[in-house]
């Protein structure tokens, strides 16, 4: 089951910063030997509820444990301050739902652990 890393991201002044920019040069090397897939990269995002300043990123994994095991590898930890010092993150691991999930499914589970 494939899990999604998403990034709520700000760039404090709208412009990246060299460091920012080095982040960029180095990370996508870090990702390919964890079989990570990037979907969207500083994408503007379209609001329709709420509020969301800045940008998202978002990349997939296999599962979560080979998202974590990416996130807490030495070679990404040693680029992770390039990041860090230099934007404003959101970072969140999300599972995907399993081929036969439907929604009304789901809401009757929830209705027989209420016991209704």
């Amino acid at each position: 089951m494939s899990t999604y890393l998403i990034n709520h991201l700000r760039i404090p002044g709208g412009v990246p910063t060299e460091e920012s920019l080095r982040y960029l040069e180095q990370v996508e090397a870090t990702t390919k030997p964890y079989g990570a897939k990037w979907l969207v990269l500083d994408a503007q995002v379209q609001v329709i509820e709420g509020s969301w300043e800045g940008s998202a990123v978002l990349i997939e994994f296999p599962d979560a444990e080979t998202a974590k095991a990416w996130y807490n590898s030495a070679e990404y930890q040693a680029i992770l301050p390039l990041r860090v010092n230099h934007t404003i993150n959101d970072l969140i691991l999300v599972d995907s739902v399993s081929p036969d999930f439907t929604v009304a499914g789901y809401a009757q589970k929830i209705r027989t652990l209420l016991g209704q």
